[in-house]
């Protein structure tokens, strides 16, 4: 793999968080990882079957791109 990573995650909760201001937008978006045969994970599931994130966003437009049950790739790259 030599410094690059991808794993699948699947989006396991969205949970919007109520604001004061009505136009603020506040999300919390959980992922967990994909695992098992088929799955278009193997490389990095063989090795640590489990994993999860969890992030909190702001942005109206980047909570809608993440939608409830989807798959997305995860890249972990190293930062120079």
């Amino acid at each position: 793999m030599a410094g690059k990573v991808r794993a699948k995650f699947y989006v396991q909760e969205v949970r919007h968080v109520h604001q004061q201001d009505p136009n603020a937008c506040c999300a919390i978006v959980k992922l967990a990882a994909v695992y098992g045969n088929g799955q278009g994970n193997e490389d990095w599931s063989k090795w640590t079957p489990q994993g999860s994130v969890e992030m909190t966003i702001t942005n109206p437009d980047a909570v809608a791109a993440f939608e409830l049950g989807a798959s997305y790739f995860l890249d972990f790259t190293p930062a120079e």
